[in-house]
């Protein structure tokens, strides 16, 4: 989230109406993130989230806002966009495509132990197996196609050890992609991008329970087994940041599979998975960092860390617990 695109109170106050939203209260910018235009909206019917799409098309944002409504009626924890008198999903705000979803209550937690992990990875499974009658599919639009495109213009940013740690990877990556075992792999609808703070927990102190998962604005159609990668690359850090913790990779690992029991493959490519997950990110932050556009409020991440991530999944891969 950031704020590239100034949206007034008047703006925003003709759009909750518009909606029966309710009278706007309050308008607030959001600082974290790096893709949309974000606010906080509060009206007297409760708490929104106003997103203007700052690169997405018009034509791509159905598939987003229709997931995150399909999630929703399933009964999963996930944000609904608020539609108009048509049934229209999707708006226009200050010149932008838009949306707006109600806000939940809670809080990111950046030190997630055993019982947060597990409770992550019921809710990705729940949520992988709801899309089962999904009925619209999109590309991953931060797949291999995009990071085959994006690795050139990076290239000039890059010492001589990260571009031969990019172009192994890129190869390395390729032959996974063209692979028979790959191919097979279930796929579907994915967030691809459930970090910890893009989900909310409430509750006492080790007894909070997730409220929430949102920006489902990197998902696309892709293999469940990386969308969980994409999880436990976040989730289950060591102390230095970099390895895989035991206990709450498991954790995670096992709560998925009380909902939705992985297969042999899934299983077997897990690690070339994580490797991909690294990759993504390393190349997306690498991107913000060099490739910047202009924001009111922006703050790029660094990508030193998942540089550091993919490095530690090739040297050491990691294998799910069996059984």
């Amino acid at each position: 989230m950031a704020v590239f695109t100034p949206v007034s109170a008047e703006e925003a106050a003709a759009l909750t109406l518009r909606l029966d939203a309710g009278s706007l209260l309050s308008l607030e910018g959001v600082v974290a993130g790096i893709e949309n235009t974000n606010y906080f909206v509060t009206t007297d019917q409760g708490a929104w989230v106003l997103t203007l799409f700052e690169r997405l098309q018009p034509a791509q944002l159905p598939f987003y806002l229709g997931l995150m409504q399909h999630l929703a009626r399933r009964g999963l924890p996930v944000p609904e966009p608020r539609a108009d008198a048509d049934g229209q999903l999707l708006h226009s705000v200050a010149g932008k495509p838009a949306a707006l979803v109600n806000r939940f209550p809670g809080q990111h937690l950046l030190a997630p132990d055993l019982h947060h992990c597990a409770q992550l990875g019921a809710v990705l499974a729940r949520m992988h197996l709801a899309v089962a009658d999904f009925p619209l599919r999109q590309t991953n639009l931060r797949g291999l196609a995009w990071w085959l495109t994006i690795a050139p213009q990076l290239q000039p940013h890059l010492t001589q050890a990260q571009r031969q740690l990019l172009a192994s990877e890129l190869s390395f990556q390729q032959q996974v992609a063209a692979s028979p075992s790959y191919a097979a792999l279930p796929r579907g609808a994915v967030h691809a991008d459930l970090f910890r703070d893009n989900v909310l927990f409430d509750g006492l102190p080790g007894h909070e329970k997730l409220t929430a998962c949102f920006d489902f604005y990197f998902a696309g159609t892709d293999r469940f087994a990386y969308d969980l990668a994409v999880c436990l690359n976040d989730w289950c850090l060591g102390a230095e940041g970099s390895s895989l913790d035991e206990a709450r990779a498991q954790a995670l690992v096992q709560a998925y599979e009380r909902e939705r029991p992985l297969l042999g493959a899934e299983v077997r490519l897990l690690p070339a998975l994580l490797r991909a997950a690294a990759l993504r990110f390393w190349l997306s932050r690498l991107g913000d960092q060099h490739l910047p556009r202009d924001a009111a409020l922006l703050s790029p991440k660094n990508p030193g860390h998942f540089e550091r991530i993919l490095r530690a999944r090739i040297a050491t891969p990691w294998h799910p617990p069996v059984g």
